[in-house]
């Protein structure tokens, strides 16, 4: 195992990474719930790691955009908190849920408060939450990914967004749910408006690379200015680490060491505090909605270059 010096490309680790997964059979399938996500072919493969000063490497289709999805869950988690810090927390709890991410089961046992911010349930609360201090919650969410990013043309996907919301009765029931608590503020319609378009972002492994980077770099954004505390970016990276792959955050953590979180559009992002931020993307998933090929490369990822938290 060769471990990574600061002044060490990562090019070559990620073309290796890329050979290698070209090789493998299996890529699982893509989210078919979604009809707008179905068609995706699950042997695509992307990959981007951006450093800290913002310069990117990549392999495959890195620049491709897909459906970001659950993806964009870190950023609003990270927006909201920033306004109302701690407070969110009576809303929205911080433990893994052990139950698929769309489940309602444990809502009515635990008076509809969510296990945690990443579940669709507590998603959607954050997204609540964040609305009702923005006014626009998606827009919010969209301006600052291309900040970020450094890309203005990120937007959202209509077609997406309007094929969740056509087969969008869980989350729903979930938003319902969680209203009968009072635990949403917003009407239900409002909400799901916003999460449908705020999970519709199409973007690149690089942008999401280079979006995520604040969370490498304790809470700064890239222009240098603070967005978190530094104890906020390791609160939202333990996270990551426990509850950001659904029920396989325990498997991840293993596999990868990082903290990570995924998206049914194939997407991971995963992030070396003080060192780098990762996205992959691979639209086959295996039964728990995290994309098999990501997966592997992350594991990959982390075994020839030495980084990670543990």
């Amino acid at each position: 195992m060769a471990i990574m010096t600061s002044s060490t490309t990562f090019q070559p680790v990620l073309e290796r990474i890329a050979e290698e997964i070209e090789r493998t059979p299996g890529r699982g399938r893509p989210a078919d719930y979604i009809p707008a996500l179905a068609a995706c072919d699950p042997r695509s493969f992307g990959m981007a790691v951006a450093d800290l000063d913002g310069t990117v490497h990549g392999v495959g289709e890195w620049r491709r955009p897909f459906s970001a999805q659950s993806l964009t869950k870190v950023f609003t988690l990270a927006l909201d908190l920033a306004r109302e810090g701690d407070a969110l927390w009576e809303h929205v709890g911080r433990e893994p849920s052990g139950n698929r991410f769309n489940s309602l089961v444990q809502l009515e046992y635990e008076n509809g408060i969510p296990r945690n911010p990443f579940i669709n349930a507590g998603a959607l609360v954050v997204t609540d939450r964040l609305h009702t201090r923005t006014g626009d919650a998606s827009g919010e969410l969209l301006s600052f990914l291309r900040t970020e990013s450094g890309n203005p043309g990120l937007t959202f996907d209509q077609e997406v967004a309007a094929s969740e919301s056509a087969h969008g009765d869980r989350n729903a029931a979930l938003g319902h749910f969680m209203a009968s608590y009072g635990n949403i503020d917003n009407p239900v319609p409002t909400l799901l408006e916003q999460y449908f378009r705020q999970c519709s972002i199409a973007a690149s492994c690089a942008d999401l690379a280079l979006a995520t980077g604040f969370l490498a770099r304790h809470g700064i954004r890239a222009d240098g200015t603070r967005l978190l505390t530094r104890s906020q970016a390791k609160q939202i990276n333990a996270i990551m680490l426990t509850c950001g792959t659904y029920d396989a955050a325990g498997d991840f953590a293993y596999r990868v060491g990082l903290p990570g979180k995924s998206g049914v559009g194939g997407g991971i992002i995963a992030v070396v505090p003080g060192r780098c931020t990762l996205c992959v993307w691979s639209p086959g998933l295996d039964e728990r909605g995290n994309s098999v090929a990501g997966v592997a490369a992350l594991d990959r990822f982390t075994t020839l270059t030495g980084l990670s938290v543990f």
